[in-house]
């Protein structure tokens, strides 16, 4: 089992290492304190080519897989979370519609028609430098949303009617991330008509321009400010049929059957973990401006920091075994696997933040130091959908039981 990188993943990673210490790290406090967009990341990001990461080379992009996004995200994250949450965004939208989507059923027609859309929304990417957002949430009390899509309890309230050459939207989203930057939305929709419910579910580009987008309400977060995630509001909004990310059932479908999806943006937490555990060794040694070495550092400290270190390693072994196994077909243990290291990082990230300023002490409680900026950060884990963490927790343990009650009738 060999969990090395490849030359072409270390040569990515070592790219995303300098972006992240040489041009992220410097804005990430004005970003947070502001809760401003980081709109110069995302210029680095264009210029180093890496909006097109996940584009395959034929399109002029990267050619990055689901393994390679995640070994590159948690390089960025330890510059600027947010830059890397928001980039997770777009990156999804590449990977659905490219190899994600490859390995869906679906008829020859629509796959022939799926392929002429994608390569001119890859080529926009690449040659335009566009990017995308993904409003997924859906607050609960607004809309009909009494059906409910049992992936991650996501449900769906943004209907789409079909006129003449595409679709008509309405609905509300919150938490929309990257709401005052992305020129696109990849934006979930139910069909509005009589049939099977994941054959309704449509996938659809939205620019943040059209007619009827709205974005309100103010975005002051304790953590993951630099996201600006405002509410979002589809009011009659036309997409043409050209506008169709993924072809109708599509969208569906990959939740039933993806079991890695929600671990991208998972790569962010393991890499707010690995740089609050790198920043406390750097803080106590004298490598943290501001802040002088220890002169003693007892056992009581020392065992502080090695189970920080535990927690990093543990949870990224698995984390890393994890999205190693995205190829494959997911059987029940693969998707227990997912789920388990989801809530790893999920844990671990506030652990060892938490930690952190423990043992570094008081002053690591200053904005002059990052530390409480990933603590921060660090709550976003736990709630963000489809995998919450008591979402993925409770599918990890029906999935056990109904598992074993099977295994167990046949015997």
């Amino acid at each position: 089992m060999d969990m090395q990188p490849t030359p072409r993943q270390q040569k990515l990673i070592y790219k995303a290492r300098e972006l992240a210490m040489d041009c992220f790290e410097p804005r990430a406090a004005e970003f947070d304190r502001k809760a401003q967009f980081p709109f110069e990341d995302y210029d680095d990001l264009r210029d180093a080519g890496f909006l097109g990461l996940c584009i395959p080379e034929e399109f002029g992009g990267l050619g990055a897989d689901l393994e390679t996004y995640c070994l590159v995200s948690e390089q960025i994250a330890q510059g600027n979370a947010s830059t890397a949450l928001t980039f997770n965004m777009h990156c999804l939208t590449m990977l659905m519609m490219g190899e994600m989507a490859d390995v869906q059923d679906m008829s020859d027609e629509k796959r022939a028609r799926h392929a002429e859309l994608r390569a001119f929304n890859f080529c926009e990417v690449v040659e335009k430098g566009v990017f995308y957002g993904q409003p997924h949430s859906e607050p609960v009390e607004e809309g009909e949303t009494d059906q409910i899509f049992t992936v991650g309890g996501r449900r769906f309230g943004t209907t789409a009617d079909k006129v003449e050459g595409g679709y008509r939207l309405n609905g509300r989203k919150f938490f929309v991330s990257l709401s005052d930057a992305a020129d696109y939305f990849a934006t979930p929709a139910i069909l509005n008509v009589d049939g099977a419910f994941v054959e309704r579910t449509l996938y659809l580009k939205v620019p943040r321009d059209a007619e009827g987008v709205t974005f309100s309400g103010d975005w002051d977060p304790i953590g993951m400010r630099a996201t600006v995630s405002r509410s979002m509001v589809l009011k009659d909004v036309f997409v043409p049929d050209s506008g169709e990310i993924l072809p109708p059932g599509i969208f569906g479908a990959l939740y039933l059957t993806s079991a890695h999806g929600p671990l991208l943006f998972s790569a962010t937490f393991l890499g707010v973990m690995q740089a609050a555990y790198a920043y406390t060794l750097d803080y106590l040694t004298g490598g943290a401006p501001g802040a002088p070495a220890k002169d003693i550092i007892g056992p009581v400290m020392g065992n502080s920091i090695a189970d920080m270190l535990f927690k990093v390693e543990v949870t990224r072994a698995l984390y890393l075994r994890s999205v190693s196994e995205a190829k494959l077909k997911p059987t029940h243990e693969i998707r227990q696997r997912a789920r388990a290291a989801h809530v790893m990082v999920q844990r671990g990230v506030v652990d060892v933040a938490q930690e952190a300023i423990r043992v570094c002490g008081g002053r690591a409680l200053l904005k002059q130091f990052p530390l409480e900026r990933y603590l921060r950060d660090a709550q976003a884990a736990s709630v963000m959908r489809p995998w919450t963490r008591e979402i993925a927790t409770e599918a990890a343990w029906e999935s056990a039981l109904s598992h074993a009650r099977k295994r167990n009738e046949t015997v």
